[in-house]
């Protein structure tokens, strides 16, 4: 069996499908993605596929080392999003052939059944109570919120004390009954996290996520130092060499490599290993669609310390096109208890809805992430 074509497809609200068939007519789909910067990805996409065609599908462990390796220059998050998808397109293949979920060519299940959580609130916090109680109703046992909106370096405790009456709102709506995942998104700098690391304490979050830029991870030994809150981490790191470092510091609690940014399948299930061995769970990070969640949900299986995974349906960037719109079975993905299925039919276990797809990205989307910036005018971090 060879690799004979790929096609891309830019597909709304934010996000690129990669369809790779072969001479045998077995396909295989991945979804290779940075928010924000699709056209760029669907480029580095394009160029590394040129090595791959007329070759082997099933040396999967090879073609990501050319991939990687194969460059002078290499990593970094553009050159990983295009990894990734081709990997999870690889995987898919490599399962459909086999007939067989991909957990069971990557060492079997660990687990029948994935936590999930729901996120709330949008991107700037609001109408957090009502959102948890919501989700609760359709659910979900766990949501995720953005803590702040714009943080100066120093900020005022006037800003602290509104996240503090938000969580405050949602504890009083759905008690501990839901859990709740508290993301600093990198918006504040290390005087501000460590005030409200701090702060947070008495609400019992199940994580601080990302409480400073991952450029600044030296920082979360203060944060972790003021802190008994699990500190989460990673959606912006891209490979095991940059998880290395932070799991020997050893102040992280639970990382977050996304399945479409941090190499695929192949690399995300060595990461997650890698962690088992430091005693830090595993919550792999996916605001994205059907592909990625899928792939997630194929690690997950596998993995002991994959505690709980991110999903997309109703987040806030999904306008009029959501998590489960292309699929063919959209019960896939049926959330119930707060958990869902791993999906068991062949390769990624799922079903892509192709003329879907063909149809809607003729729309396309040139999606970007805000731009931010403080009242004097300086830009902040989103």
């Amino acid at each position: 069996m060879k690799i004979k074509s790929h096609q891309l497809y830019i597909i709304p609200p934010r996000w690129l499908f990669l369809k790779i068939e072969t001479d045998e007519g077995i396909v295989g789909w991945g979804e290779p993605i940075i928010e924000g910067k699709a056209a760029t990805v669907k480029a580095a996409v394009d160029e590394l596929m040129q090595s791959l065609i007329g070759k082997d599908p099933m040396d999967i462990e090879h073609h990501w080392n050319t991939m990687y390796r194969g460059g002078f220059y290499r990593g970094g998050p553009i050159l990983m999003s295009a990894i990734s998808g081709i990997d999870q397109a690889l995987w898919d293949i490599k399962g459909k052939y086999f007939n067989a979920p991909i957990y069971q060519l990557i060492g079997g299940k660990a687990r029948d059944k994935m936590r999930v959580y729901s996120w709330i609130g949008g991107d700037r916090p609001n109408d957090i109570a009502n959102a948890a109680k919501a989700a609760k109703e359709q659910g979900f046992t766990a949501v995720k919120m953005n803590a702040t909106d714009e943080m100066q370096y120093i900020d005022s405790y006037e800003k602290i004390k509104r996240v503090l009456q938000r969580v405050a709102a949602l504890r009083d709506a759905v008690g501990m009954s839901v859990e709740v995942g508290i993301d600093f998104h990198g918006r504040l700098h290390k005087p501000m996290a460590k005030v409200l690391a701090k702060e947070l304490e008495q609400f019992h979050p199940m994580f601080i996520e990302e409480p400073v830029l991952p450029e600044n991870n030296e920082a979360l030994k203060e944060i972790a130092q003021l802190t008994s809150i699990p500190i989460a981490t990673g959606e912006r790191m891209f490979s095991r060499w940059h998880f290395k470092q932070l799991l020997h510091d050893g102040y992280v609690d639970i990382i977050q490599p996304d399945l479409s940014h941090a190499g695929g399948i192949t690399e995300c299930k060595k990461i997650i290993s890698m962690a088992e061995a430091y005693d830090v769970a595993a919550a792999p990070h996916c605001p994205l669609g059907p592909i990625a969640l899928a792939a997630c949900l194929q690690v997950d299986a596998t993995c002991h310390n994959a505690f709980i995974q991110e999903q997309s349906l109703g987040i806030h960037y999904n306008t009029n096109n959501d998590l489960l719109d292309y699929l063919q079975d959209a019960s896939v993905f049926k959330y119930e208890n707060g958990f869902v299925n791993i999906p068991s039919a062949p390769g990624l276990g799922i079903t892509i809805n192709e003329e879907k797809v063909i149809e809607i990205a003729k729309l396309g989307h040139n999606w970007k992430n805000p731009l931010w910036h403080h009242e004097d005018g300086s830009v902040a971090e989103w």
